[in-house]
């Protein structure tokens, strides 16, 4: 899309860019506070002989997960400072939670809010920034680790109401 498009477009239709096609932050100050919350997922395939060695807390680095965990939450809370267009959101609640299976490991956070915006973006970094630091932690033994699927599972609350991935 062009910026003669882009300008052409209402600014409704994209809520970030003005009339002029510039990036601007949306201003959410005439909205209403509500619940909201957001689940995100991420997964880090590995070689299986890595995935025992994090289930057996036998990397040189420490405790995998539990130091994950804090990066995941410590993200979520951080997001505002990472992606140019966010708000920063008095976040209520972050869990970050880990599935090991044969060859992969899943990383889902989930963020709540009372606010006037939603936190996908949180979530989703949440899940980003634990993956990232599963890999920084496991990298030694396994160097082809792959970060795949980072997805939104569900958002509740707000004016568009709730969504849910599909299976």
């Amino acid at each position: 899309m062009g910026f003669s498009t882009v300008a052409a477009m209402s600014e409704d239709a994209l809520s970030h860019i003005n009339s002029r096609g510039e990036a601007n932050m949306v201003d959410v100050s005439a909205k209403d506070s509500s619940a909201r919350s957001a689940t995100a997922e991420a997964r880090v395939r590995m070689q299986p002989a890595t995935v025992e060695a994090i289930r057996d807390n036998a990397l040189a680095k420490g405790e995998v997960l539990a130091v994950a965990r804090i990066a995941g939450i410590q993200a979520a809370k951080r997001c505002a400072e990472l992606i140019p267009l966010c708000h920063p959101l008095p976040i209520t609640k972050v869990t970050v939670d880990f599935s090991i299976a044969h060859d992969h490991v899943s990383v889902v956070a989930t963020c709540k809010v009372n606010g006037k915006t939603g936190v996908e973006m949180e979530a989703l970094t949440a899940v980003s920034v634990a993956a990232l630091t599963i890999y920084d932690m496991a990298k030694a033994v396994d160097k082809g680790m792959t970060i795949e699927n980072v997805r939104l599972l569900e958002k509740l609350g707000g004016k568009s109401g709730a969504w849910k991935r599909e299976a």
